[in-house]
C-alpha cells in the first residue's frame, strides 16, 4: 500500500496546479475553499474563494457579516444551503471557540454544513491528522486501481471505500497524499476516457488490466429529476419594479426573485392569463402585456426549471400588488440583491436586448 501512495505522491509532486489554498494551513481558509468547491469546478470556484478570502480574512469577519452580503457574494455559486451553512459555521465557531478553528476531527466534524469528507480534508490539510479524504475523484482511483465494483453509493461501498481510502493513506504524510490522490483523481483519472498510457498507477490497475475502466466506478441510484415550470411576473411602473424573498422551503431560501406562478406545464399566453393564479396576482390593476420570453432553461442537481419572463407595464401604484414578501424597488437597483442565477440571466439578456437596440 506504500508503493500506491508514494507513486501518487511523486506524480503529485510533477503535475499538481498551484492553487492558493494549498499554499496555506490555516484551518479558516482550508474550510472555506472545501464549502466552495463543493459541487463547484475549480476554475469557477477560484473568484469566489478569492472575493470572500479577501471580504473575511479571518472567521470573525465572516461570523460579523451581513446574511445579504453573504448571500450577495455567493451569487452565481448555487447550492445556497451552503453559504448559509457557512455563516452560521463562522458564528458558532466564533463563539464556541472564540474565533480559533477546531483542530480535532470530531470536533470539526460536529460543526453545522460538514460532512466526513470535508472534516476529514481540513483535519489533513490543515492539522496533518492521518483522515483519509473520500470524494468523487477517490472513489473512482480507488475502485479503478482495486477493481471494486461495489457501488459507491451503496451504504456497503461506503463503508468498503472509506476503510480502504485510510488503510492506503501515508499516515505520515496524510495531508500530501490527500492531496495527491484527488489530483490525480481529477487531472488524470478522468471519468471519461482517462489517458491509462502515461499513467503511474497503470501496472497495478485492476481497471485496466481487465478493460473495465469505462465501467468503474459503479452506482446503484439514478437521480430522480422532475421539471418544473415557472412564470415570472416582470412589473414596470415609471421605474420600478417588485421583487420577492424567497422564505418558503424550496429552492433558493432567502434569495430575490420576481413574484411567481408555478404551472403543472406550459402554458400558451392566453390559457396563463386566463386562469386563476394570474387572476388573483393581478387583481382590478390595470396592466398591459410588453413582452414575454421565450422559455429559460435551468438545470438544478433534482430539478430541470422551465421559466418564463412576463414583462408588463402598470400606469398606477403598485402597492395593490405589495405584500410582506413582495417589495417596490428602483429597476436600476435590483443588482444591490441576492438573485439565483437563473434571474441574473434574465436580467444580463433583457440588457443587451436593449444595448443593441440602442446601437
Amino acid at each position: 500500500m506504500t508503493h500506491f501512495s508514494d507513486k501518487l505522491i511523486r506524480w503529485y509532486g510533477n503535475h499538481k496546479r498551484d492553487l492558493p489554498w494549498r499554499n496555506t494551513k490555516n484551518a479558516y481558509l482550508i474550510w472555506l475553499s472545501e464549502i466552495i468547491l463543493q459541487q463547484t469546478r475549480v476554475d469557477q470556484g477560484m473568484a469566489y474563494y478569492l472575493k470572500f478570502s479577501t471580504e473575511f480574512p479571518t472567521i470573525k469577519d465572516l461570523a460579523r457579516a451581513d446574511n445579504e452580503k453573504i448571500m450577495k457574494l455567493w451569487q452565481g455559486l448555487g447550492y445556497y444551503s451552503r453559504a448559509r451553512n457557512l455563516h452560521s459555521t463562522a458564528q458558532l465557531v466564533t463563539e464556541r471557540y472564540k474565533g480559533k478553528f477546531p483542530a480535532t476531527y470530531e470536533d470539526i466534524i460536529g460543526l453545522k454544513g460538514i460532512g466526513s469528507y470535508t472534516a476529514a480534508a481540513i483535519a489533513s490539510f490543515a492539522y496533518d491528522l492521518p483522515h483519509a479524504v473520500v470524494d468523487g475523484n477517490v472513489y473512482r482511483v480507488l475502485s479503478r486501481v482495486f477493481g471494486i465494483s461495489t457501488p459507491i453509493d451503496s451504504t456497503n461501498g461506503k463503508k468498503e471505500f472509506n476503510l480502504l481510502a485510510n488503510e492506503v493513506i501515508d499516515k505520515n504524510k496524510p495531508a500530501l497524499h490527500n492531496q495527491a490522490i484527488m489530483e490525480f483523481g481529477a487531472l488524470q483519472c478522468k471519468p471519461l476516457s482517462p489517458d491509462c498510457s502515461v499513467c503511474v498507477l497503470q501496472t497495478m490497475c485492476v481497471a485496466f488490466a481487465n478493460k473495465q475502466v469505462n465501467e468503474l466506478p459503479v452506482k446503484e441510484k439514478k437521480t430522480k429529476v422532475r421539471d418544473r415550470y415557472f412564470n415570472y411576473i416582470v412589473v414596470h411602473s415609471k421605474g420600478k419594479t417588485i421583487i420577492k424573498k424567497r422564505l418558503e422551503k424550496d429552492i433558493w431560501i432567502n434569495l430575490y426573485d420576481f413574484p411567481l406562478i408555478e404551472t403543472p406545464g406550459e402554458l400558451n399566453e392566453e390559457s396563463f392569463l386566463k386562469s386563476k393564479e394570474w387572476k388573483a396576482f393581478i387583481g382590478t390593476v390595470p396592466y398591459t402585456v410588453t413582452a414575454v420570453s421565450s422559455y429559460y432553461k435551468h438545470i438544478l442537481s433534482h430539478q430541470k426549471i422551465y421559466a418564463r419572463f412576463w414583462e408588463i407595464t402598470c400606469e398606477i401604484t403598485l402597492k395593490p400588488l405589495v405584500t410582506d414578501s413582495r417589495i417596490v424597488i428602483p429597476e436600476n437597483e435590483i443588482h444591490l440583491y441576492a438573485v439565483p442565477r437563473l434571474i441574473e440571466n434574465f436580467l444580463e439578456t433583457r440588457q443587451n436586448q436593449q444595448l443593441r437596440l440602442l446601437c
